[in-house]
């Protein structure tokens, strides 16, 4: 399969923080302690002690929602370490950057596995979240590559955790009707039925299509809402209860070095915020500065506390024995600020690894990029810019030439004359260059009125562009932040998971158009 890199310095939404992690790590290392590419940062973050009855107790909680997985066997053996990734339990799979994410886990375990580093694959499900709207929905496309957008009529009222939410009405049938007009869409919506079944929570069915999509590479499932997995966070989450006001001193001051240094701080910290959520009656709410004699009360039931986003990292890598996180854009750029946590709390931070990015296309789709010289970002502005690019682009090259021969000759010519005009008469010479700026623009008006002229006349053109807009950049989004996986294996079949997974280059940053 053909690909194509594209750097990340390239597209919309890119953070200074995010592509300085990646192309310039001098400028961070302050901010986290390993550089994502340099194979001695994996070496360095592998040697941490990790308990022997922290591991053995991971294994017993493990157990029951992993049976007969070979990397909990493998887990269970001392050096082990974790290759950690994790997202929200999103309806159909979520965006598609989640299975980007996990498989590049399992990519870099394999890899850290051939330099001797035994590693497995972990995937923590985002249960505790209260955030409803931003996982009850998915969107899709069938054979005329248009958006269809599903969701369901959950509700959480309490806004407790989303993960025990049952789903009443799955779009089955809606999502069913679109996967069918694809080469593989029944055998891809088998799973999808197979996960959703009647009484099934938004955790339990992320879940389980997540774990039949991934069956070959025996990836760990940690949800932190089970009783056992919560007695394992007890003891972190009691000593960061502890040492709030002391973290968020360090968080604060954090914060202010960043923002001095010109970068953004990804999780807001002021100074009525907290580190922690309390699970209370089906609730999960933010425990703001004026509850802290009620943190001194919940540090001996630490079971009742939920950590923020800043603190659930932490609180993972003491869990687990870490060696790399694996994120996108917004959580490395969390870790810029979660460091300090990590310092006092852990004394030790993970590699933070950059997951995998990709644009699927297939090849008449590459062809027409390729044919009018067209990249992702120029997907970017909207319709109308890029029907500006486009038309730019079909001007006959021998026009084109004669437009700019014109326009130099022009200006070269007012340009020698206004330095005589101005030996003669400095007046004459200042009226003369604001009628320069004049002839140039009604030639530049002109030559925009050709280009739309040509785009007119090419109406292919026109509609195979609205139509990759549709596939490239979805409702003005990149495509893996907006479609399900489920589309693209309803389109190219499910060995789709196997190549991608084959696809990601341990140690490139780029974005990846993955030509299948």
């Amino acid at each position: 399969m053909p690909s194509h890199c594209i750097r990340h310095t390239a597209l919309p939404g890119s953070s200074k923080l995010f592509t300085d992690l990646l192309y310039h790590f001098d400028r961070v290392a302050d901010f986290y302690d390993h550089a994502p590419f340099d194979p001695d940062s994996y070496r360095k973050a592998a040697k941490f002690d990790f308990p022997a009855a922290r591991r053995a107790q991971l294994v017993r909680a493990l157990a029951e929602s992993n049976p007969e997985n070979p990397s909990l066997v493998k887990l269970a053996q001392p050096g082990t370490v974790a290759v950690v990734t994790g997202q929200q339990v999103g309806l159909f799979s979520g965006p598609a950057y989640t299975l980007y994410k996990v498989l590049t886990a399992v990519r870099l375990a394999k890899h850290l596995d051939g330099q001797g580093i035994p590693a497995v694959p972990v995937f923590w499900l985002a249960t505790e979240d209260h955030d409803l709207p931003e996982i009850n929905q998915a969107w899709a496309f069938g054979a005329n590559q248009q958006p269809v957008g599903f969701s369901t009529s959950a509700t959480n009222p309490k806004l407790g955790p989303v993960g025990g939410i049952v789903i009443s009405d799955p779009p089955l049938a809606e999502l069913r009707a679109v996967l069918d007009t694809l080469p593989f869409g029944a055998e891809i919506f088998a799973l999808v039925e197979k996960a959703y079944t009647p009484g099934a929570s938004f955790g339990d069915a992320f879940r389980k299509l997540m774990a039949d999509l991934l069956e070959p590479y025996d990836v760990l499932f940690v949800d932190p809402m089970r009783p056992e997995i919560r007695e394992l966070m007890g003891p972190l989450l009691a000593h960061a209860a502890g040492l709030a006001p002391t973290l968020m001193a360090d968080l604060a001051a954090r914060n202010a070095e960043l923002t001095a240094r010109g970068y953004h701080t990804q999780v807001h910290v002021d100074a009525d915020t907290s580190l922690f959520f309390v699970l209370e009656d089906g609730k999960r709410t933010a425990l703001r500065k004026f509850g802290v004699e009620k943190l001194e009360d919940l540090k001996t039931r630490p079971e009742a506390l939920s950590p923020n986003a800043l603190l659930r990292p932490v609180m993972q890598d003491y869990m687990l024995p870490t060696i790399a996180n694996v994120g996108g854009p917004a959580e490395l750029a969390y870790f810029a600020q979660s460091q300090v946590l990590y310092r006092t709390l852990l004394g030790r931070m993970p590699v933070m690894a950059p997951r995998a990015f990709f644009t699927l296309l297939d090849e008449p789709a590459d062809s027409v990029l390729t044919r009018y010289g067209l990249s992702i970002a120029d997907f970017h502005p909207g319709p109308q810019a890029l029907k500006e690019r486009l038309a730019a682009k079909l001007v006959p090259p021998s026009l084109k030439d004669e437009v700019a021969r014109s326009k130099a000759s022009v200006t070269t010519s007012i340009d020698a004359l206004s330095g005589k005009l101005t030996e003669f008469d400095p007046s004459l010479a200042k009226a003369l260059m604001k009628s320069r700026a004049k002839i140039v623009y009604q030639m530049e008006k002109m030559e925009l009125k050709t280009a739309r002229e040509t785009l007119r006349r090419d109406d292919r053109a026109t509609t195979a562009a609205a139509l990759l807009a549709d596939v490239i950049y979805p409702h003005n989004h990149l495509q893996e932040r907006f479609y399900s996986i489920l589309p693209f294996l309803a389109k190219y079949g499910p060995d789709l998971v196997g190549r991608i997974h084959d696809s990601i280059p341990v140690g490139c940053a780029d974005h990846q158009l993955l030509v299948l």
